[in-house]
């Protein structure tokens, strides 16, 4: 078989994984990302660092609190830092350009796009950002993995997968999405905050701004903050964050999300995002009553050999 030399560098490279692993998770108290739930105390995030390498993903970053590097290096990084490379960085609301003063009061971490600004100097690939605390499953690493190679050399070509909302409901009460509205050629046009979803007789609802239950169907794509990015994400990131900033920074609470920068680039044509379809169900810890279903779910699939008992020997 043939391969040009542009296909091959395509093939061999291997993307990175951005881990946002700074969060405390309000709804269910403590660590949440360092909780063991496998059956060898695995962490739901030791799932998908097991999925992304075995997917062909070569190096993992980590933004966490600095607060907490000694718990994460001994809990997380030491069960695989022989197997693939792995960079930590550090969130701190302090993190902004230079010039910019934000209420001194504020305590609360900028967001989730803010967390991904912090691997700027040491991710210069194509590069996946998932949260810390959610099982994304095999097939959506893989998925993610065969795009991001894709985009080698690219630039302002992005994907996110879309979750179908049928699978990513807890059992332990109603949840909030980002619902996806989707193009007829399966790019993001944007993403629309949905609370208050659940089943309810046979039938899955959110409630509208109006108060009033709206039924949607079980297929549709929804955000779990699973995306794919080409390194040119960071400058576009950077000015909007001082856009975000210059507005509201001396808000105490106002957070500055992937989806925000994401729709900007998308309205303004700067950028394109795919939305990637995956068999995969969701599932994390929500709420603390979830955490009970989530072990029977990780060692359902070890049972099934999708995963082995012990995941990092």
């Amino acid at each position: 078989m043939y391969f040009c030399s542009s296909n091959l560098k395509a093939f061999y490279m291997k993307p990175t994984l951005f881990v946002l692993a700074a969060g405390m998770g309000s709804r269910y108290g403590g660590l949440k990302q360092l909780d063991g739930l496998g059956p060898n105390g695995e962490t739901i995030m030791d799932y998908s660092i097991y999925d992304a390498i075995k997917a062909g993903f070569g190096k993992l970053v980590f933004v966490i609190r600095e607060s907490f590097e000694k718990d994460f290096k001994d809990i997380v990084v030491n069960k695989f830092k022989n197997l693939i490379d792995v960079e930590i960085v550090f969130q701190d609301i302090s993190n902004v350009p230079e010039g910019f003063v934000y209420n001194p009061e504020r305590e609360k971490p900028w967001g989730t796009n803010h967390a991904v600004l912090m691997g700027k100097e040491v991710i210069k690939e194509p590069f996946a950002v998932i949260n810390a605390d959610d099982f994304y499953g095999q097939e959506s690493f893989q998925v993610l993995a065969d795009f991001l190679r894709s985009v080698n050399g690219k630039q302002n070509e992005y994907c996110m997968i879309g979750y179908r909302v049928g699978n990513t409901l807890s059992e332990s009460g109603s949840v909030s999405r980002g619902v996806c509205v989707v193009d007829e050629n399966g790019y993001l046009k944007n993403v629309v905050e949905r609370t208050h979803i659940e089943e309810k007789s046979g039938a899955i609802i959110y409630v509208d701004e109006k108060g009033e239950e709206v039924s949607i169907p079980a297929s549709t794509p929804v955000s779990m903050n699973m995306w794919g990015f080409t390194p040119d994400y960071f400058d576009y990131s950077w000015e909007y964050f001082k856009h975000f900033l210059a507005e509201k920074g001396q808000e105490l609470k106002s957070e500055f999300y992937i989806p925000l920068a994401v729709n900007e680039l998308i309205v303004t044509g700067k950028a394109s995002c795919k939305v990637l379809d995956t068999p995969s169900k969701w599932f994390g810890v929500t709420y603390a009553e979830d955490r009970p279903q989530v072990v029977l779910k990780i060692n359902e699939l070890v049972r099934k050999g999708v995963y082995p008992a012990q995941l990092f020997k």
